[in-house]
């Protein structure tokens, strides 16, 4: 039957798989920290006050 092998994996791909996964989670936490740092003090300087950026 067709589509039901399962694959093999080669240690290198699986290796890069879990690289590229463990970059992903890096950036999106990192990311979030940077916009909870400077978030507030980029949108008061670009949009006026507390007020207008909600």
């Amino acid at each position: 039957m067709a589509g039901l092998e399962v694959p093999t994996w080669d240690p290198e791909t699986a290796l890069l798989i879990g690289t590229i996964l463990l970059e992903a989670v890096v950036l999106y936490v990192g990311y979030g920290g940077l916009e909870r740092l400077f978030g507030p003090h980029l949108m008061k300087l670009l949009v006026g006050g507390k007020e207008d950026a909600r």
